[in-house]
């Protein structure tokens, strides 16, 4: 009979209790597992953990072959344990062999996962295999907060395109900049700081060549301890960017173009960048391609930092799914907005957000919104 562990007036299971150790375990997968999603693992044995492990960097260890090897490494025997796993075990071999012939191997009695694989090359099959094994599979445990942890794969896989958020600082009357466009700074060093960790955790960030001509950012994460630096994507349609620009400097840039002569392709590719042509009915940049194109690059969360015109036409085009705003407690009155979209003509056109978080950064104001679809 499955275990109860009471908190207040909510009966928790023995397979929840479990499980939310595993999604902890997840969260320390590193930042580098990524294109790889970030994964728990638990063994248990008559109501211990005997193993415990965690995805590490791309193309090293899944989560169950740490666990494994952690209950090896402890003398301890995992036939007929219990497995707790964030996501489906893997049945296919990739950069790494399959996961769940390992725990085949293992002798383990019974796999409870959080959620399935939308991995087509998984999508379920690893449960077939465990349960043509012999081995009693259970899925769906705590489904919502092992898909939190993996957004941006879980989008990759599901819509063919990367998450999307869009990050913005402006004033408390949601303005971004003078009508000059000074904007350095509004908010507090302990805000942008904040900024550059949500940078680290993203796989690319994005902006437009508005922003490279008036900022000339580099788009690089400057925090002490730097786990990783994402791909720089710069929205370009005519390939404005000079050849000295910041963003050009140092690691890898791709440029999304349209309608760009031959020799503004070669200068950047000499800078050794990498140039996309994705042209729309208006002569721009297709963004749904360019995403399709991304996903299909293995990213799986990209994090816009660009001006109102490349966040508008994100925003309109239905490819944002996430803002993360900086509230500066100040007023600017006339000045650049944080959105060029079109007027609306009703009020039932609204983009509706919903609001997910909201905390003191220093004297800012963070806001973290998903777009309701």
């Amino acid at each position: 009979m499955e275990k109860k562990r009471n908190q207040g007036d909510i009966a928790e299971t023995e397979h929840d209790f479990f499980m939310r150790q595993a999604l902890s375990l997840a969260m320390r997968s590193p930042l580098t597992a990524s294109p790889n999603p970030r994964v728990g693992c638990l063994i248990v044995k008559e109501g211990r953990i005997v193993g415990e492990g965690f995805t590490q960097t791309v193309g090293g260890n899944h989560a169950e072959i740490q666990a494994l090897a952690y209950a090896t490494a402890q003398g301890q025997d995992v036939k007929g344990a219990t497995v707790y796993v964030t996501l489906e075990p893997c049945s296919h071999f990739g950069r790494t062999p399959p996961c769940v012939e390992a725990l085949i191997r293992a002798g383990v009695g019974k796999v409870v996962a959080a959620i399935k694989d939308p991995n087509p090359q998984v999508a379920g099959k690893g449960i077939a295999r465990l349960r043509d094994a012999g081995i009693d599979v259970l899925c769906g445990v705590l489904e919502d907060q092992a898909r939190e942890i993996n957004l941006g794969f879980f989008s990759r896989m599901e819509r063919k395109r990367p998450w999307v958020r869009v990050k913005i600082a402006a004033s408390l009357d949601g303005k971004t900049a003078l009508p000059n466009g000074e904007s350095q700074w509004i908010t507090s060093e302990k805000a942008r700081m904040d900024g550059h960790f949500w940078r680290m955790k993203a796989d690319a960030v994005m902006t437009g060549v508005g922003t490279v001509l008036t900022d000339n950012p580099r788009l690089n994460v400057r925090l002490p301890d730097v786990v990783r630096q994402p791909l720089r994507i710069v929205v370009d349609s005519h390939l404005k960017t000079p050849l000295d620009a910041n963003v050009l400097a140092d690691g890898k840039v791709w440029f999304f173009s349209a309608n760009a002569s031959p020799i503004r392709i070669d200068a950047l590719k000499e800078k050794g960048a990498e140039v996309f042509s994705e042209i729309n009915d208006t002569g721009l940049v297709n963004l749904r391609e360019m995403m399709a194109i991304l996903a299909e690059r293995e990213i799986n969360e990209v994090h816009v930092e660009a001006g109102a015109t490349l966040s508008g036409a994100l925003l309109q085009a239905g490819l944002v799914d996430e803002l993360l705003l900086y509230m500066a407690p100040c007023c600017l009155g006339r000045g650049r907005d944080m959105f060029g979209i079109q007027a609306l003509s009703s009020l039932e056109e609204k983009i509706r957000l919903d609001l997910r978080e909201v905390t003191q950064i220093g004297d800012d104001l963070r806001i973290v919104a998903r777009v309701m679809k």
